[in-house]
């Protein structure tokens, strides 16, 4: 089994590292997002341990861009963070497991050997809502075999809607999402950006699939109608 540790902290990445590999697992370490997120796209991991206040890239933006690429490696976040705001962002962004620190090694090894005996979870890269299709990995759009062209940010907000079918989703959560922000200021764009969405996406179609739930967000599902 390998691992892979990111943790900038180097005292507690060596702790940690040392124990597992006395586990006889393999373990790699990379002491910022960067350095992260580069030998995790390149190695496929069984487990990764993810701290999320790194230098260069939070451990968040580490974790959303692996499973937008497709790497479906268990993932443990390990930080200081133990706000629940926190534990419902990176469990939504694909994390399989949450522990704060300060922590016990025997709880950690305990975590990291349950979820080693896990079964592989298959993340497809391709999002299919109806006729629609999300390719995570080239960031293509298609609707009915036809491509559309979107923006970074329109692309953003439709790969979340998609990710959570069905599921409603409120312009503070989107907003902390797609444009990494968490204030009030910014809610209003995102009723900018779901009109562009709907040019392109919906109303050259017979069936809207962007859904507005009145006074609670938007949803993406194929039962919508309008």
């Amino acid at each position: 089994m390998r691992l892979l540790l990111v943790e900038d902290e180097k005292k507690v990445a060596d702790f940690v590292a040392r124990g597992l590999r006395a586990e006889r697992l393999a373990v790699d370490v990379a002491y910022d997002g960067n350095a992260g997120w580069d030998l995790a796209s390149k190695v496929d991991y069984d487990l990764i341990i993810l701290d999320l206040m790194l230098p260069g890239m939070s451990g968040t933006e580490v974790l959303r861009r692996l499973r937008r690429h497709g790497r479906n490696a268990a993932t443990l976040i390990l930080t200081a963070r133990d706000a629940t705001a926190d534990k419902v962002e990176n469990f939504d962004a694909g994390a399989d497991d949450y522990l704060t620190k300060p922590f016990a090694f025997a709880e950690l090894l305990v975590r990291v050997k349950a979820l080693l005996r896990r079964p592989p979870v298959s993340r497809s890269p391709v999002l299919r809502i109806a006729d629609l299709e999300l390719d995570r990995q080239t960031q293509q759009v298609r609707r009915g075999g036809k491509r559309i062209e979107l923006t970074a940010k329109e692309y953003g907000l439709l790969e979340y809607l998609a990710s959570h079918p069905g599921r409603v989703l409120s312009r503070t959560m989107i907003v902390e999402h797609v444009w990494d922000e968490s204030f009030e200021g910014l809610t209003n764009i995102v009723d900018v950006y779901v009109r562009h969405l709907r040019t392109k996406v919906d109303d050259p179609f017979p069936v809207k699939l962007i859904q507005t739930v009145r006074g609670a967000g938007y949803c993406l599902t194929e039962a919508a109608q309008e």
